[in-house]
């Protein structure tokens, strides 16, 4: 842990809940790191931060939604207020949706799923991207190899996937002399249980684990290998198991 490029590092990781998050947040405290925990559920946070606790890092939670630009301002400033800097934001939030296009009668879902996964992150990282700028800070954006190849149904998840790659691909440029790294994450299927709160059309979570996820990637391993990834400020990871 001594030698962690994330010890008493101040990472936000949103969606830290559940699934991938959770295990970042776990891991990092292994090393050391001083988290901020976001996700909408106050209990589940907590529930995380105590386990943080005992592998020894330093942990704040701050229960907020996912895509609404006040709460990702407050993300921010919370982690500030209480340690003074951010070091590394981890934009991992994200939630599924089991539709056809042509099936929806209104557009209300497919703008949720968009809200989550392409403008949190977009939010985030605009009211982040000051203090990572002084800290030559890290920028992780947790997507989906949904991001870079089609699927078979035009549902909201694969579209906003593919604008977190172009947001972030463009943003790395942008960046390209300020020290900021941004490193973009392709995992394939993992075994977080995203399939059974995917959204259906009228919005009622699906409940069922697809077969995709029997015989998944495990979520400890693909959190290892996105720290491994981020530790390096490597350019992205297509990640395969």
């Amino acid at each position: 842990m001594q030698n962690s490029p994330f010890r008493e590092n101040v990472v936000i990781i949103t969606g830290a809940s559940t699934g991938i998050g959770q295990h970042l947040a776990l891991q990092l405290a292994e090393k050391g790191a001083w988290l901020a925990l976001a996700a909408r559920s106050q209990e589940k946070l907590d529930e995380v931060a105590e386990q943080c606790g005992r592998l020894g890092g330093r942990v704040i939670v701050i229960p907020t939604g996912g895509g609404e630009p006040e709460q990702c301002q407050n993300r921010i400033e919370r982690t500030v207020q209480e340690y003074g800097r951010i070091d590394t934001l981890i934009n991992n939030a994200g939630i599924g949706m089991d539709s056809r296009f042509d099936e929806l009668r209104d557009l209300v879902v497919f703008e949720k799923v968009f809200r989550v996964n392409f403008f949190g992150a977009v939010y985030c990282t605009h009211y982040a991207l000051p203090y990572l700028k002084k800290t030559r800070g890290r920028i992780v954006g947790v997507a989906s190899q949904r991001g870079k190849f089609p699927s078979a149904t035009a549902d909201a998840y694969t579209p906003s996937k593919y604008a977190m790659t172009g947001f972030f691909d463009s943003l790395r440029i942008e960046l390209a002399d300020s020290g900021v790294s941004v490193t973009m994450i392709y995992p394939s299927w993992v075994s977080t249980g995203i399939s059974t709160r995917a959204l259906r059309r009228d919005g009622a979570l699906t409940g069922t684990l697809s077969k995709h996820e029997l015989n998944a990637m495990p979520v400890e391993v693909c959190a290892r290998k996105i720290l491994k990834a981020v530790a390096k400020r490597q350019r992205e990871d297509m990640m395969t198991f």
